[in-house]
């Protein structure tokens, strides 16, 4: 994950990382006792980095560029700044919502890289691993049905070997077959592409009251009742990746694969006949 890699980057330079995430830097003074905190080299890992408000984004501006905050002290006409001087330091910020970062604050990142689902075979090493450390060795195909269902995540991934392994003892097994795997997943609901109950009533919303789509996060949001930022940040990403949705200028829409793998038919299809609107369209006028 995104706390790892900068792990990762705080011991190959061999110094000490600090943690902490955006809603946790309520105002400019708690970034000035983090950042004045830090000792000669050190790194400030700041998770959701996308949440930071606006007045904590412009003091990070002179810390990034000059290596320098101004602290006020003192309220009014009398108000006067203190500039102090920071020891260098490595800024490494995280966030799954990069589009929310402003401008000035991601142009300053002198580094910036993306990170991509893990495929199948990777995660299915990673399942291997978690089950014997767990153990209840896996068997390949057993990893690999877990690994299938694991969103390409492999903190899912472990998730899911867990409770497959509790599934598989509590049967008596002595090891995690493809079988066992399919038959334990199926009962929590997590379906052979790696949908869960969630997944599959968003894209049975937009098939049931938006033939399809396209249709707004909102008006989606407001059918599905959940929030608007949980499809965002949770199921779209998924969703995207693995070919259910598209995203168009006029809203998100279903595609073949999603009509396939749920057995309804595609409304997209040449000659589909497509209903318009939301829940009641079909009830009778009363005027």
């Amino acid at each position: 994950g995104k706390t790892t890699l900068a792990q990762i980057v705080a011991h190959e330079m061999g110094v000490v990382l600090h943690t902490t995430s955006g809603p946790a830097i309520e105002h400019k003074g708690v970034l000035a006792g983090l950042l004045t905190g830090l000792g000669d080299r050190e790194i400030l890992f700041i998770d959701e980095v996308h949440r930071l408000s606006p007045t904590v984004e412009e003091s990070l501006y002179s810390a990034m560029e000059d290596r320098r905050i101004d602290i006020p002290v003192g309220e009014g006409s009398s108000a006067i700044t203190h500039s102090i001087t920071l020891a260098p330091f490595t800024l490494v910020g995280a966030t799954t919502r990069t589009a929310l970062l402003s401008a000035p604050l991601r142009d300053r990142f002198h580094i910036v890289e993306g990170l991509a689902f893990y495929d199948d075979e990777e995660l299915a090493a990673i399942v291997s691993r978690s089950a014997d450390l767990l153990g209840l060795p896996a068997s390949d195909e057993g990893a690999l049905e877990i690994g299938r269902r694991s969103r390409g995540t492999p903190r899912i991934a472990n998730r899911l070997t867990r409770r497959v392994r509790d599934f598989s003892q509590v049967a008596g097994h002595d090891r995690i077959t493809a079988r066992d795997a399919a038959r334990f997943l199926d009962a929590l609901e997590v379906d052979e592409q790696g949908l869960n109950a969630m997944d599959r009533r968003i894209l049975d919303t937009m098939f049931e009251l938006f033939s399809g789509g396209p249709v707004g996060v909102d008006a989606l949001a407001a059918s599905v009742g959940m929030p608007r930022d949980t499809i965002e940040d949770v199921h779209e990403p998924f969703l995207l990746q693995r070919g259910f949705l598209v995203r168009t200028p006029r809203g998100r829409m279903t595609t073949a694969k999603a009509a396939k793998h749920l057995e309804r038919p595609d409304p997209h299809a040449p000659g589909a006949r497509k209903r318009r609107g939301g829940p009641g369209d079909d009830e009778p006028s009363l005027f």
